[in-house]
């Protein structure tokens, strides 16, 4: 619930019709990290896939591997035989990685777990992001065109992070804000399995715990 990576597998997972067994993980705890993924992922990051001991990092390949394994007939979240409307969801699954959720990350994280203050410049990126985002949705219902696909479960799980932390108002991208009306309404368990305000809430406790560590500090 936590982390925006997470939720977008969570709800690729939902609309594929995949259930998934989860477990909890401290992102605070090294010990916690080290000993439930050490052995399954090097880097230690939230989401690891453990398939019958198949191990897969990166929720953007994981939710590829679940609609690759355990799609039904209807491929429409993922296309088997069109490798052009594939070809757009591969697109924007790592427009999301590589440039949308990577503009937030670079922005956010810091601040929340070290306190380091982002710059104007980091804002920029996080902007532009968005309003290249804004462009890419033009004349589209979806993320990849007409029908609802994993880019946009997500894409979702990105774009809820950064409104609930208040980072920017989306609703000032005329058709991000469209696009993520028809996502939080179309997109299956999508109060269940997006839980963006836990998010807000985790990263609210990290920063005031480190603000008395480091008042406690000063004195």
């Amino acid at each position: 619930e936590v982390s925006s990576p997470c939720r977008g597998v969570l709800l690729a997972a939902s609309l594929i019709g995949v259930r998934l067994e989860l477990e909890s993980v401290d992102l605070r705890s090294e010990d916690d990290k080290r000993q439930k993924l050490e052995g399954k992922n090097p880097a230690k990051q939230v989401p690891t896939l453990d398939d019958n001991g198949y191990y897969l990092g990166e929720s953007r390949a994981i939710i590829m591997y679940l609609a690759n394994e355990y799609m039904g007939s209807d491929d429409s979240a993922y296309p088997r035989d069109d490798a052009k409307k594939r070809g757009l969801v591969d697109w924007m699954l790592f427009f999301d990685m590589g440039t949308l959720f990577k503009s937030f990350a670079d922005y956010y994280l810091p601040y929340m777990f070290e306190g380091i203050i982002p710059t104007q410049r980091q804002l920029d990126d996080v902007k532009k992001a968005f309003t290249v985002f804004d462009r890419m949705l033009a004349g589209r219902v979806y993320a990849a065109g007409d029908a609802i696909t994993i880019a946009d479960a997500a894409l979702a799980a990105t774009v809820s992070t950064i409104e609930v932390v208040e980072v920017l108002k989306i609703e000032q991208y005329p058709n991000v804000w469209a696009w993520y009306g028809r996502c939080k309404k179309n997109l299956p368990d999508y109060e269940q399995a997006n839980a963006a305000v836990e998010f807000k809430k985790f990263a609210i406790a990290l920063i005031i715990d480190r603000n008395k560590r480091e008042k406690a500090r000063g004195q």
